[in-house]
C-alpha cells in the first residue's frame, strides 16, 4: 500500500509540474492521433454519406463490409501493416516503419470504418426524412449530399469523437508498427504498457490520468454538442426548407 501511495503522489507530481517525459508522450499520442482521425474524416465521411444515399449493385455486401471493418483487431491491423511497411514488404522502400507515420497509417485503418459507418446511418436517418423535399427543389444526389452532411454536423461530430477516442486509446497495433522507441513512436499507451512491465507505476499512473481525462472530456465535449440537437423541436425542417416568413417570424 505504501508503495502504490507513493506512486499516487510522484504521479501527481508529474501532472502538476508538467514533467518533460510525459508532455513529450502526450504531444506525440495526440498528434498521431489527431492526424489519423483527420485523415479518416476526410476518407470515411464522404465514404459513409455516398453509401447511405447512391444505389449500386453490391451496396448492402458493401455496407455489411464496412460494419464489420468496425471491430477490426487491432493487433491484426498493426501486423497487416507492418508486413507491407517491413523491408521486404511492397512498401518496404518507403521506410516508414517505426515511426510516427506508420502508427498513423494502422490508426487510420482502425478509426476509417467507424467514422464511415456512423457517417452512413446518419445521413441515410436523414435522406429517408428528407428525400423528397431534396428532389422536389431538383436537388441532385451530389447536391444533396453536403446538404445532409451539414444537417447531421451535430451527430457527425460525435461520430469523430469516437473515433478519436477509439485513436488515442490504441495500443495493439501501434507498438507493433511504431516499436515504442523512447523519444520516437513512444505514445501514451505503449509507454503504459511498458513501464508497468517496468515495475514503474508513476509515470504509468500519470499517463492513464491523462487518458482517462482526455476520455471524460470526449464524452463531455459529444454531450455538450449533441445537446442543442436534442433541444431542437422534431417539427421544424431545416433551413433549406424554412420558408422565409417563418424564418422571419423566429
Amino acid at each position: 500500500m505504501i508503495e502504490f501511495s507513493e506512486a499516487f503522489g510522484v504521479a501527481f507530481s508529474l501532472l502538476i509540474s508538467l514533467d518533460h517525459e510525459l508532455a513529450e508522450i502526450v504531444m506525440l499520442s495526440l498528434s498521431v492521433s489527431l492526424v489519423a482521425v483527420l485523415i479518416a474524416i476526410i476518407v470515411g465521411m464522404p465514404l459513409g454519406a455516398a453509401l447511405a444515399i447512391f444505389a449500386f449493385p453490391g451496396r448492402r455486401f458493401v455496407i455489411v463490409g464496412l460494419n464489420s471493418l468496425m471491430g477490426l483487431p487491432p493487433v491484426v491491423v498493426g501486423l497487416v501493416v507492418y508486413i507491407l511497411l517491413s523491408r521486404s514488404g511492397p512498401l518496404g522502400v518507403l521506410g516508414l516503419l517505426f515511426t510516427p507515420t506508420a502508427m498513423i497509417i494502422a490508426q487510420v485503418i482502425l478509426v476509417m470504418p467507424i467514422i464511415a459507418a456512423l457517417t452512413r446511418q446518419i445521413v441515410a436517418e436523414l435522406w429517408v426524412e428528407y428525400e423528397e423535399q431534396l428532389r422536389s427543389l431538383g436537388a441532385t444526389l451530389w447536391q444533396a449530399l453536403p446538404t445532409l452532411l451539414w444537417d447531421g454536423r451535430y451527430s457527425l461530430v460525435t461520430a469523430m469523437l469516437a473515433g478519436f477516442g477509439r485513436a488515442i486509446a490504441e495500443v495493439g497495433a501501434v507498438m507493433i508498427v511504431g516499436g515504442n522507441i523512447d523519444h520516437v513512436t513512444r505514445v501514451m499507451t505503449t509507454a503504459i504498457a511498458l513501464e508497468v512491465s517496468k515495475g514503474d507505476l508513476a509515470l504509468a499512473l500519470g499517463l492513464g490520468g491523462v487518458l482517462i481525462f482526455l476520455s471524460i472530456g470526449v464524452n463531455a465535449l459529444a454531450y455538450l454538442i449533441n445537446k442543442p440537437a436534442s433541444l431542437r423541436n422534431p417539427s421544424i425542417k431545416p433551413a433549406l426548407f424554412r420558408s422565409p416568413t417563418k424564418e422571419n417570424a423566429r
